[in-house]
């Protein structure tokens, strides 16, 4: 593929860099990645045959490598490729596997598991002991199992809408939910949109979706006013499109408003579990009616879980029992499988430990500590944000208040000539933004190969 010509007028993001020079660095590290991974380049020629965009899942190309790079194995912080080669992994599949590549208690739970049964679609024993653990962490007290967090979300909004008997619900600009459709709308110049992304939607889900700015109070409190919102569907920091903290007091005064409106609040805790043991939600007070939690939950094995305040579980029974009966359209037949539950005990027992979060947060601080000394080493006018084990850094001086702000400093080839010249020196993050996750299995010395990684980076494009 041939390098983009330089932009005409520069990117604000590209401030102090010299970016005919980086795109000469760019063509050398694609021709290094493609002269180091020979087996990768033909499974990929393979592939093309038969993968739609010649991969399983076409995020799986979202890479800034000339071709995919396949995978032999992961094991704690480190992967190894089909060509032999080692990586520190610091994206862990985008959270998915947080708290290392087959931690060994998961691994142990599930070879059990599998000789004694891996679906029903009836619960085992083990359901018992993860609903009282999710209900002692969390502070809700009812629960449901999905297989993902987008399931999960997707789930409980329809709960919401059937609690409350209203049909509206309310997102943040540039949020993401994964895959629920509901979610898919922007503000472009104050104005709600449709996202351009949203392929093969005929419905327009503006009809029943408003979208504000993160940390907007007054457009919060606009959104709610008549009445109709059944809820306000957010993470407590905003993360797929950059990191965007919550001004001090914010969730305090927005709970308020939703209480006020009777609205629900449903947090999405899928990537700020990174902040502690009960999520950003228990370590900040927060008080939601629901609550999802995807990704890591099950050790890397697909699951995802959602939980009820007393009063919201209550309506949404009584919901359920006064509806006709037949197909609810929630949940599926391989949804709390006895595998996945197997792995969530496992996982909420032996690997989210208090001790796992005080070795994560520490290294963290030390990845983020390290990398505002590279920036401020070269005179750059980026930023580091922090959420737990997750560290970002950002192309802006300071940090985004909302998804607008966080939106204009992302520069996708910025950003993918940095993954590359990571990804071949044996380092490698989250192939969007520029996320970096820690996991118990981290050690002191890859966070410091790291933060030399991204030293040597800056060195070689800063003008």
């Amino acid at each position: 593929m041939p390098s983009p010509e330089p932009a005409a007028h520069p990117s604000p993001t590209r401030t102090g860099i010299d970016w005919p020079r980086a795109q000469t660095l760019l063509a050398a590290e694609r021709s290094a990645f493609d002269a180091a991974h020979p087996k990768s380049r033909a499974l990929a020629a393979q592939c093309e045959q038969h993968w739609l965009f010649g991969v399983p899942l076409h995020w799986m190309n979202d890479w800034s490598t000339p071709h995919p790079l396949f995978v032999e194995r992961a094991q704690g912080a480190h992967l190894w490729d089909v060509d032999g080669h080692c990586r520190v992994d610091f994206c862990l599949g985008d959270t998915g596997a947080m708290f290392g590549h087959s931690p060994a208690p998961v691994a142990r739970a599930i070879a059990a598991q599998a000789e004694r049964g891996l679906t029903t679609m009836l619960p085992s024993a083990d359901a018992a002991w993860v609903a009282a653990e999710l209900a002692r962490r969390f502070g809700l007290p009812m629960w449901q199992f999905a297989m993902t967090a987008s399931d999960a979300n997707r789930f409980a909004i329809r709960w919401a809408r059937a609690a409350t008997g209203r049909d509206q619900i309310v997102v943040f600009n540039g949020c993401y939910h994964g895959t629920v459709d509901d979610v898919f709308v922007d503000l472009i110049d104050g104005q709600p949109h449709l996202r351009d992304s949203l392929l093969g939607q005929v419905v327009d889900v503006r009809a029943h979706t408003r979208v504000v700015e993160f940390n907007d109070l007054p457009a919060l409190a606009a959104a709610l006013a008549d009445g109709r919102v059944a809820c306000v569907l957010a993470e407590p920091v905003m993360t797929n499109i950059g990191m965007v903290l919550p001004d001090p007091g914010y969730w305090e005064a927005a709970q308020a408003l939703i209480r006020a409106a009777g609205s629900l609040l449903l947090i999405d805790e899928t990537h700020t579990i990174s902040t502690g043991p009960g999520g950003y939600t228990r370590t900040h007070g927060l008080q939601p009616d629901l609550l999802v939690l995807g990704k890591p939950v099950g050790g890397g094995v697909p699951c995802a879980v959602y939980g009820f305040a007393a009063d919201v579980a209550e309506r949404a029974q009584r919901a359920k029992r006064q509806a006709p009966p037949g197909h609810s359209g929630i949940g599926t037949t391989l949804t709390a499988g006895l595998l996945a539950m197997a792995a969530v005990r496992a996982t909420l027992a032996e690997v989210m430990t208090d001790a796992a979060y005080a070795h994560m947060l520490a290294l963290a601080e030390r990845l983020a500590e390290g990398l505002r000394a590279v920036v401020s080493e070269a005179g750059l006018p980026w930023c580091v944000t922090q959420v737990g084990a997750r560290t970002e850094l950002q192309f802006s001086a300071q940090p985004p208040r909302n998804g607008t702000q966080a939106g204009a400093m992302l520069d996708g080839e910025l950003e993918g000539l940095l993954h590359l010249y990571l990804l071949n020196r044996g380092l490698l993050i989250t192939p969007f933004h520029n996320m970096m996750l820690v996991c118990p299995d981290t050690q002191a010395a890859d966070v410091d190969a790291l933060v030399a990684g991204v030293r040597g980076f800056v060195r070689e494009v800063v003008a």
